[in-house]
C-alpha cells in the first residue's frame, strides 16, 4: 500500500476538546441555530486507537435527501468498524443536519453545501458550515470517504468517482472495489475539491437514489470502508474483508440518455447491465394508450444509473451509460 502519515500525537484537540489515544468520544458540532433559536448540532464521532496511524474521516448527509449515505456510515459506527487498529477514524453521519430534518437536498437558506466551500466565516448559513468543517476538522485529517446517492429518483450504481491521473485515488478506488470506478472532475467550490486543494485523499461513493436505502448499495459501501481500512492496516483484527466478486469497471467517459418526449417512463433493462446499440432500455408511454416510444441505445456500454421517475419530461435525463472504458474486460450480457 502507498504511505500514509504515522501520527504519535498524544491528545487530538479538535473543536476546542481533547481527545486521548485508546478513547471513543462524541462531540458537538455546533453549527448555526433556528430561527427559533434553537441550536442546531452535528454529532461527529471520533475513535482513536493507542497506537499511532493515519486519520480517516468518513462523511455523508452533506445533502439532506440522501439517506443511503447516511446509513452507511451508521452502519459502520454500529458496527464498531470505526474503532480503529491504528490511528484515528472520525465520522460524520449526517453533515446537513437540516436538510436531513426536513428531507430537503438544500439547506434553509436555499443553498447546497456541496457548492460554497470551503467556504466564508461571515457568509451565509451554508457557507458558514462549510468554512467549518474546513477549518476545525480538516487540518487534523489524512484521508477522507465520502458517501453520497444519486438525486431526483435516479438511481445510482455503486460507483466511486475519482480525478483522472491521480495514482493514489486509484490504488485506493481498486481497493474500495464497486462496481464502478468513474473519472469526473472536481466541481467548483464541491467538498471534493476543497479537500483536493487542501492535499487531502478523497474517495466519493454514489450509490442508490434519494429518499430511499437499498441493502446492496448499503452493503457495497460498508465493505468497500473495511477494505479500505484493512489496506491502511488500521481495520479492526475481529472483522474480515473479501475481495469484490467481479473487477471494477473503469469508466473513462459517458454519457446520459435524455428523454425524447415527455409520458409515462418505464425502464425494461437492470441496473450495472451491459447492453449494445440499439438494445431496448425502456419506453414511454402516454396515459391513453395511443403513444409509446421504444428507448433504445445508442452505443454499446453499462448502465449505470436509471432514472426511476414515473413520470419524465422531454429533456430528462434517464440513464447514464460508458462511452469508454479502462482496462475493460470482456463484456457479458448478464448484470454484474
Amino acid at each position: 500500500m502507498s504511505d500514509t502519515k504515522e501520527k504519535t500525537v498524544d491528545d487530538l484537540i479538535i473543536l476546542g476538546e481533547s481527545v486521548a489515544k485508546g478513547k471513543t468520544t462524541t462531540l458537538s458540532f455546533n453549527v448555526a441555530k433556528l430561527h427559533t433559536q434553537n441550536s442546531i448540532d452535528v454529532p461527529i464521532i471520533i475513535s482513536r486507537s493507542r497506537k499511532p496511524g493515519p486519520t480517516v474521516l468518513m462523511t455523508a448527509g452533506i445533502h439532506g435527501d440522501e439517506i443511503n449515505g447516511v446509513e452507511i456510515v451508521r452502519q459502520i459506527i454500529a458496527k464498531g468498524i470505526n474503532t480503529p487498529k491504528k490511528g484515528t477514524i472520525i465520522c460524520i453521519p449526517v453533515i446537513n443536519v437540516f436538510g436531513f430534518i426536513h428531507m430537503d437536498r438544500q439547506f434553509p437558506d436555499g443553498r447546497d453545501l456541496n457548492r460554497v466551500f470551503p467556504g466564508i466565516q461571515g457568509g451565509s448559513l451554508a457557507s458558514r458550515v462549510a468554512f467549518q468543517l474546513v477549518t476545525e476538522i480538516l487540518p487534523h485529517v489524512d484521508f477522507i470517504m465520502d458517501f453520497h446517492t444519486g438525486g431526483a429518483g435516479r438511481f445510482n450504481a455503486a460507483q466511486v468517482r475519482i480525478i483522472e491521473d491521480e495514482p493514489l485515488l486509484y490504488e485506493y478506488a481498486q481497493v474500495f472495489g464497486a462496481p464502478f470506478i468513474l473519472y469526473s472532475q472536481n466541481l467548483s467550490k464541491s467538498f471534493r475539491n476543497a479537500c483536493h486543494k487542501l492535499g487531502i485523499p478523497i474517495l466519493l461513493f454514489e450509490g442508490g437514489k434519494s429518499f430511499n436505502i437499498d441493502n446492496n448499495i448499503t452493503n457495497t459501501g460498508v465493505n468497500g470502508a473495511k477494505r479500505v481500512l484493512n489496506h491502511m492496516g488500521m481495520l479492526n483484527s475481529k472483522f474480515k474483508t473479501s475481495k469484490p466478486k467481479e473487477a471494477c469497471i473503469v469508466v473513462k467517459d459517458s454519457k446520459w440518455i435524455r428523454a425524447k418526449f415527455s409520458g409515462m417512463f418505464k425502464s425494461t433493462i437492470t441496473i450495472n447491465s451491459y447492453v449494445e446499440k440499439g438494445d431496448v432500455l425502456g419506453n414511454i408511454t402516454d396515459p391513453y394508450g395511443s403513444f409509446n416510444h421504444f428507448v433504445k441505445a445508442p452505443n454499446a456500454g453499462y448502465i449505470f444509473n436509471i432514472n426511476e421517475s414515473p413520470i419524465i419530461y422531454q429533456g430528462d435525463a434517464i440513464f447514464h451509460i460508458t462511452l469508454a472504458i479502462v482496462d475493460d474486460k470482456t463484456p457479458t450480457p448478464e448484470s454484474l
